[in-house]
């Protein structure tokens, strides 16, 4: 018998709007409100709130807490100055991805981490045999947080409505902790969307209360549809689909967020070998033929050879065409390359594009 599928402390929230409601990741989850591509361009023109509280919140505290993510994660964590949040890694020995995230430094040793919710006990799990000898306290505060997701041009102007300047002014992948209602909050400009925006950390009990005041300044709810189309065109890697166990972070594109000349850390030794030895890459690509690319469709080079598999694919909201991102063998990884997806066991002509397809529009 299969268990109960989880909910967020928005769930009544989503269904007192009509949300049409999907299992995403053992959670019931809004995918659309009033629809995807009306969802979509409303972040990308004006705002949205998304209900994220699925996602996975780890604290790590304590003298070593640096030393300890210094070890863990890809990125260099001493570089991270309090009040900054920073994207990085969790790695196998043998370079594959355990999971993307965010480090945010709220204090002196103390740190939040933000990981996916498909991967909360798979990442818990794997960080524990590394604290040793540490003085380090990890706590998992997943169950307990709420996280709404504010995102687009207007997000800055629909905040400045609730919380004061300190929050709203801060700068691209700033963190603060901040107070609405008697409320405290942590605030971040960090988002997925590829858009402007924050996001928010409140305790459950609080969050349906900050996301009715968000609907009240302007904000219209989006759905993880939306958020996956947004995503998308900018780029922005899904674990699961451009990032798993058996991908390394050059193949992702994520070469930037491996720094290697930190020192040792798990999967350094794989890594060094594998910055000029892999043999595959993530690329952009435009249908040209008739068909839509999926998600998991096999990418063939035009004389029949397997070369890789489709990662993502879908049409786009933004630019009104198909589009995809595959991970294909670096001999066809060119731009200007012609491929063929494997469409209804059908081969459809595509070819190679600039990699992202939307150029980001953070606050800089």
């Amino acid at each position: 018998m299969s268990s109960p599928l989880l909910r967020t402390a928005l769930h009544a929230e989503h269904l007192a709007l009509n949300a049409r409601m999907v299992e995403f990741g053992g959670w019931d989850m809004p995918v659309q409100y009033t629809g995807i591509i009306d969802e979509h361009r409303a972040v990308r023109e004006r705002a949205g709130i998304f209900d994220v509280s699925h996602m996975g919140e780890f604290w790590v505290e304590g003298p070593d807490a640096l030393n300890f993510l210094q070890y863990v994660t890809t990125a260099d964590i001493s570089q991270l100055p309090i009040g900054h949040a920073g994207y990085a890694l969790f790695c196998h020995p043998n370079g594959g991805v355990v999971d993307d995230l965010f480090v945010y430094h709220i204090a002196a040793d103390r740190y939040l981490l933000v990981v996916n919710a498909s991967n909360i006990d798979k990442d818990w799990q794997w960080i524990q045999p590394f604290i040793g000898a540490l003085r380090v306290t990890l706590h998992n505060a997943s169950a307990d947080t709420g996280l709404i997701a504010l995102q687009g041009p207007q997000a800055e102007a629909i905040l400045a409505t609730l919380l004061d300047h300190v929050a709203v002014d801060l700068i691209f992948h700033g963190v603060t902790t901040a107070t609405w209602d008697g409320v405290e909050l942590i605030v971040a400009r960090t988002g997925y969307t590829g858009e402007d925006g924050f996001e928010l950390f409140v305790g459950n009990a609080h969050v349906a209360a900050l996301w009715r005041a968000l609907l009240s300044a302007g904000a219209q709810p989006c759905g993880l549809g939306a958020r996956d189309s947004l995503r998308f065109e900018p780029c922005l890697a899904l674990y699961g689909h451009e990032l798993d166990d058996s991908i390394n972070p050059y193949e992702a594109r994520l070469g930037w967020a491996v720094k290697l000349n930190k020192g040792d850390f798990v999967g350094s030794t794989a890594l060094h070998d594998l910055k000029s030895s892999y043999t595959r890459r993530l690329v952009a690509f435009e249908v040209t033929g008739k068909g839509i690319a999926r998600g998991g469709y096999p990418v063939q080079s035009i004389d029949g050879q397997h070369i890789g598999t489709v990662t993502t694919g879908m049409p786009s909201p933004t630019f009104g065409k198909p589009l995809g991102i595959a991970l294909i063998d670096r001999a066809h990884a060119s731009d200007g390359a012609e491929l063929d997806i494997i469409v209804r066991e059908k081969p459809v002509r595509a070819v190679v594009v600039k990699y992202p397809f939307y150029q980001s529009r953070y606050k800089k």
